[in-house]
């Protein structure tokens, strides 16, 4: 079971946005930061980060709905990145990332009830000639099939 977290207060964003305002193009390291901290891009940063910036708030939920590395949403306790990318679909990542969202009754995004395991697309992991690929925890790993890949998720608690 998850448990909800507070959500991070506008000091605290405010904090982490001070500390990236002098960089050229400041927007996606403030990203990052706040996602380091708080396992995502809470909803309530937006607006902050517009301000901050002076930019619209769309301008900001644009960059962080494009980047499919950010999350508006805390991650499960471990993170399976499958990659959908060219050379691994030739391989099979298609139907190795439906049997394991089926697996664990999850869609793309998704975590489990437990809170153990989220699993999110990316767009390849440099590891084309050992496809179908996948990051586990920021681990990859190559040459998956239906059957390694549910052990990797056993591993991980799911």
């Amino acid at each position: 079971m998850q448990y909800p977290t507070p959500a991070p207060t506008d000091f605290e964003i405010g904090a982490l946005i001070d500390h990236h305002l002098h960089l050229e193009g400041p927007l996606l390291p403030i990203l990052h930061a706040i996602q380091a901290a708080f396992g995502h891009v809470p909803s309530c940063a937006i607006p902050v980060i517009a301000k901050a910036l002076n930019i619209t708030k769309a301008e900001v939920h644009g960059v962080v709905s494009f980047y499919h590395d950010f999350r508006d949403a805390p991650a499960g306790r471990h993170v399976v990145k499958i990659c959908r990318a060219e050379a691994c679909q030739a391989m099979g990542a298609n139907a190795l990332a439906e049997g394991a969202l089926a697996e664990l009754d999850i869609e793309w995004h998704g975590t489990t009830a437990n809170g153990a395991v989220t699993i999110e697309p990316v767009y390849c992991l440099g590891l084309c000639a050992c496809g179908p690929a996948a990051m586990v925890d920021g681990k990859v790993v190559g040459r998956l099939n239906k059957a390694r890949m549910s052990a990797l998720l056993k591993e991980a608690g799911a």
